[in-house]
């Protein structure tokens, strides 16, 4: 049993106290046992190991609701000859390139490598979405142990795509259909799994035919939706509807299925998400940055939707995301007022309910029964702090960098910013020797 005190904690609790002064967290195993006030409940659990916030803030552990381990090496890549001037030459010249050379090896390193910097921006569990079509056969199960070994809660799929043939399309579906059962089979509380695609331009009639086939009702589908115009011209032209309709006639959507991006859905799409309860994920930072629009955040939160918050793997950090979320929102609407409960609700509350639908534990609050998914963030405020404001304080005050201790199903996985039972030289050396493999296959010349 532990007792994490000597903080300011936040619990996101709405049914009970929001804010301690000073507050503790007690867990033990996988989860919590009592929140409260620090002097009571040291009291109460003399017994329990004790573990200092140093005065910082204690909150439960983010979630990101899509993300891409397979990018995970190309942070520093300059491809050559590539200057993409639109997003089907982003997709073709940088992330397809990328994935056609990921070998196990490269995207067990991709892993490790995410799985590192979620530790150490306090995410504790991620929805991933990948793609290695050089090596498809095994590569969630690499994942796998690269989530087991690191603590990470991890739902993870394949992205199925016509693009590279279709003995690979059927590789990626079998990838994703092995996956799931697996997951069905081993119930693990840390592991789940969705049936993953790709965009629907580069998915045929046939190929959604199987993947429905090959899921057969067992989960959600996790799939690229109107990122880029590609999407609606494609699906317009070759198959007279819209994307989100093409969804629908296959039975792909529905209240266990994510629908990342969405950008350039139309109000008669907006209704059949609605209608179907279907999730959505905003990634905002990721859609700026390839050119492609912002997502209707406000249309599709108006309507009810569930509405969750990813980083497309373009960050790790979801407070980064969240500021690019709300000033994004308000220079699209040419408004100074809006925004701040949508982006708010999508990363504080809207990911904690995707995360209910794949996972047993509760998560995105403290309270006795939840999963001990628990960070401390290293922030000394100097104006008045509470539950009250602690949005703005997160918005204008912190960055992801600032977190200083992370717990995972009660599993401390660092401490005061050293990663526990893990040699990290170690493991930048092995992924640093994958990237100059990968960088040196794309740009044939040695790292």
């Amino acid at each position: 049993m532990y007792i994490l005190t000597n903080g300011k904690l936040i619990t996101r609790d709405p049914a009970a106290k929001g804010y301690y002064e000073h507050g503790a967290v007690v867990f033990e195993g996988t989860k919590i046992v009592e929140v409260g006030d620090a002097a009571a409940l040291a009291a109460k659990y003399p017994q329990a190991e004790k573990i200092d916030a140093r005065g910082g803030v204690i909150m439960p552990a983010f979630i990101n609701a899509h993300t891409h381990i397979y990018s995970a090496l190309a942070r520093g890549l300059s491809i050559a000859g590539n200057n993409p001037t639109n997003f089907f030459e982003v997709l073709d010249g940088t992330w397809w390139a990328i994935d056609r050379r990921l070998t196990l090896e490269g995207t067990r390193a991709s892993a490790d490598a995410l799985y590192i910097d979620c530790i150490k921006q306090g995410v504790t569990t991620i929805f991933d979405h990948h793609a290695s079509y050089c090596e498809i056969p095994g590569s969630l199960f690499q994942i796998a142990e690269s989530a087991k070994k690191f603590g990470i809660r991890s739902c993870l799929c394949y992205e199925v795509s016509d693009r590279d043939g279709e003995e690979k399309c059927l590789e990626a579906i079998q990838e994703n259909a092995d996956w799931i059962t697996y997951c069905k089979e081993h119930n693990d509380p840390m592991l789940a799994a969705m049936f993953g695609g790709h965009a629907l331009f580069t998915i045929s009639d046939k190929t959604f035919d199987r993947m429905v086939e090959a899921n057969n009702g067992r989960t959600g589908y996790h799939i690229h939706v109107s990122e880029g115009m590609n999407d609606v011209y494609d699906s317009l032209q070759n198959y007279g509807r819209r994307p989100v309709q093409r969804l629908q006639d296959h039975g792909i959507l529905g209240d266990k299925t994510i629908l990342g991006h969405c950008i350039h859905v139309n109000t008669a799409e907006m209704e059949i998400i609605q209608q179907t309860d279907t999730m959505v994920v905003n990634n905002p930072e990721s859609n700026m940055s390839n050119a492609v629009g912002i997502c209707p955040v406000l249309q599709l939160y108006k309507r009810g939707i569930l509405l969750g918050m990813g980083t497309d793997a373009y960050t790790n950090d979801m407070l980064e995301s969240i500021k690019v979320a709300l000033c994004s929102q308000r220079s699209q609407n040419c408004l100074p007022n809006v925004g701040w409960c949508e982006v708010t609700d999508m990363l504080f509350k809207n990911n904690a309910r995707i995360g209910a639908k794949y996972f047993p534990d509760e998560l995105g609050v403290l309270k006795a029964g939840a999963a001990a998914d628990i960070i401390v963030m290293d922030y000394k405020p100097f104006t008045p702090f509470s539950d009250e404001n602690i949005d703005g304080h997160m918005i204008f005050g912190m960055t992801g960098r600032q977190c200083q201790t992370t717990i995972a199903a009660g599993k401390i996985l660092m401490k005061d910013r050293e990663l526990v039972g893990i040699d990290e030289e170690a493991e930048n050396a092995h992924i640093l020797e994958a990237a100059k493999k990968l960088w040196g296959s794309l740009n044939h010349r040695e790292y």
